[in-house]
């Protein structure tokens, strides 16, 4: 069997889901299909999150916008006079009366009840539509497949509980395709999470190694992994073939094309991953495999935005090392930041991480006690994978640059 997923991208419309039929109908295989939420729908409910939490007066208008663009989609599938329109008007006023019925809770806890309705209301309506027309599908829930733990918009995988929920639900004795979402799973007492943003790649990746599946193809928006983002590089070319190595290093730098968690639970089954075009189902693509060619690579460029760099020095000068670390990573895994450098000197720390509120400000306030803290945000992390003397010079330019680190042949720059 194998694992299609399809991004926001591919499904930000009826003429989108069409395709993905088509693209489904030529595969003689068993397959799941990991579905994200249509379009921008993330984004705009990520925004309907803040306005509710806020009591913003535009939370209705909001809501309004996400609602009339999910039924416009259902009606040029459908009609306007289909069950499946009916399903979905009871869905979203099930959803309209529970926000209006509860006060808000925890951040992250109320970030994951709202924005992953997302991928519910598209997995619906795309399963609806190819049961319409045909296949042989059935809609199952991602909370009750991919178990996690309590850890609200960055959850772990219960992996043996999550294979137990699979192998009983997904059995393929009554159904030849199987559509389900990505970014979603919940805890063993049913509370809902989220993987990560971006997470249904992971999800994708999940389910192929629950399942042994023989690969999972990405259709995404792009006609393969590239050496650079085309949007920032007009020479950017595609890579045919990367080793998982590669793809967990471009995507921990920042690389958008597939969540980080993704790469591990391939790799761990040699499961390989294709990212293909929605848009040119015959191009070649990338593939992800344990068996890329060896050799000489061209230098990889990727731009992590959004980022804040810290700069910590122990109030009573205290040499960095152990225990001071030690304690210092301790919080940063007990609030969950999203470090992606770290440069130590003798009194000193640097931390470039993901700019996540509130979980920076409250990382820094408890910094506070033992460190005095610089900072600046509004930074970028560049990173140079197999790079050049050229490479770093060209990608660096003439901006500013707080911070260099150099390995064997990667460098990266925390730059405004």
């Amino acid at each position: 069997m194998r694992v299609f997923k399809f991004g926001g991208a591919s499904v930000r419309d009826a003429k989108g889901i069409i395709n993905l039929y088509d693209i489904v109908t030529e595969e003689n295989d068993r397959l799941v299909i990991v579905v994200s939420a249509f379009g921008k729908t993330t984004n705009a409910l990520e925004r309907l999150h803040l306005a509710w939490r806020s009591g913003d007066p535009g939370f209705e208008s909001l809501l309004s916008e996400i609602i009339e663009y999910h039924l416009l989609v259902t009606e040029q599938l459908f009609g306007n006079e289909a069950p499946v329109l009916e399903k979905i008007n009871g869905i979203f006023l099930k959803f309209t009366d529970n926000l209006k019925g509860i006060k808000p809770a925890a951040f992250d806890h109320d970030y994951d009840m709202i924005v992953s309705n997302g991928e519910l209301w598209s997995t619906i309506i795309v399963e609806a539509y190819l049961r319409s027309r045909g296949l042989n599908s059935t809609w199952v829930d991602a909370r009750g497949l991919i178990i996690t733990d309590k850890r609200h918009r960055d959850a772990g995988v219960l992996w043996q509980a999550s294979q137990n929920a699979v192998w009983e639900t997904i059995t393929f004795n009554e159904a030849d395709l199987y559509v389900t979402q990505g970014f979603i799973g919940a805890t063993e007492e049913g509370e809902v999470t989220t993987l990560g943003r971006e997470g249904s790649d992971y999800s994708a990746a999940i389910f192929a190694n629950l399942l042994d599946a023989r690969d999972v193809v990405v259709w995404k928006d792009v006609p393969g992994i590239m050496n650079a983002d085309p949007d920032w590089m007009a020479s950017a070319v595609i890579l045919p073939h990367v080793s998982y190595l590669e793809a967990a290093e471009m995507t921990y730098s920042g690389a958008k094309i597939i969540h980080p968690k993704t790469i591990k639970p391939l790799h761990n089954k040699k499961i390989p991953m294709l990212v293909k075009s929605f848009a040119d189902k015959q191009g070649a693509g990338t593939i992800i495999s344990d068996d890329a060619p060896h050799g000489d690579m061209s230098p990889v460029y990727v731009k992590k935005e959004g980022q804040i760099l810290i700069s910590l020095i122990p109030r009573d000068l205290t040499f960095v090392m152990g225990e001071n670390l030690s304690r210092l990573f301790f919080l940063i895994a007990q609030i969950g930041l999203k470090v992606n450098l770290v440069q130590t000197g003798a009194v000193s720390i640097n931390i470039c991480a993901d700019h996540e509120e509130p979980k920076i400000s409250e990382a820094m306030e408890e910094m506070k006690q033992d460190y005095s803290i610089l900072f600046n945000d509004g930074v970028e992390m560049l990173t140079v994978r197999h790079c050049t003397d050229e490479a770093a010079l060209m990608v660096a330019g003439t901006r500013e640059v707080f911070l260099s680190q150099r390995t064997r042949n990667t460098v990266r720059m925390v730059v405004r």
